[in-house]
């Protein structure tokens, strides 16, 4: 059952007028992560994928990455929309996140541009900013999306809303 969508004020996106099939979007937005008092990424570059119920996920650029902290890790899923991923954990100082990022090392058409581009768990990081707004994450320990003022729901994620 749909749940009923707050209505978007001025300035405001609501997460139910995005699309499905997930779109992937450029951003000017910047982006910012924060892990043990380190910027492990920062960028104006990145892009932002939108899905129906779902806040933004945020994909940076390599080079606007410190990948010396992100390790390969095994596990490797796949997404209908987007293709085959990879995941990576963090390790910066005494500070070790599992899974806590992922790219599509083998994106489908509509998503190739992203193929050398990160995503992140904000819920894993220290701090996420969205125009040095601090974003709230996506309920839920499945999707990664991030949430800023300019975004309303509700959002899929809770217990509950798989069948949205």
């Amino acid at each position: 059952m749909r749940p009923n969508p707050i209505p978007p004020q001025p300035g405001q996106e609501s997460v139910w007028d995005y699309p499905r099939p997930a779109r992937l979007e450029d951003t000017k937005k910047s982006i910012r992560i924060i892990v043990n008092n380190i910027v492990l990424a920062e960028t104006s570059k990145a892009k932002r994928v939108i899905e129906t119920s779902h806040p933004p996920s945020y994909y940076i650029p390599s080079e606007d990455i410190k990948l010396e902290y992100l390790i390969e890790t095994p596990k490797k899923t796949w997404c209908e929309w987007k293709g085959k991923c990879q995941y990576y954990d963090i390790s910066i100082g005494d500070k070790y996140i599992n899974n806590a990022a992922w790219r599509y090392f083998d994106p489908t058409s509509d998503f190739v541009t992203i193929q050398e581009y990160y995503a992140f768990y904000p819920s894993l990081m220290d701090a996420c900013y969205v125009n040095d707004e601090l974003v709230m994450s996506q309920p839920g320990d499945f999707y990664g999306g991030w949430i800023t003022s300019d975004i309303v729901g509700p959002f899929k994620g809770s217990p509950g809303t798989m069948g949205w």
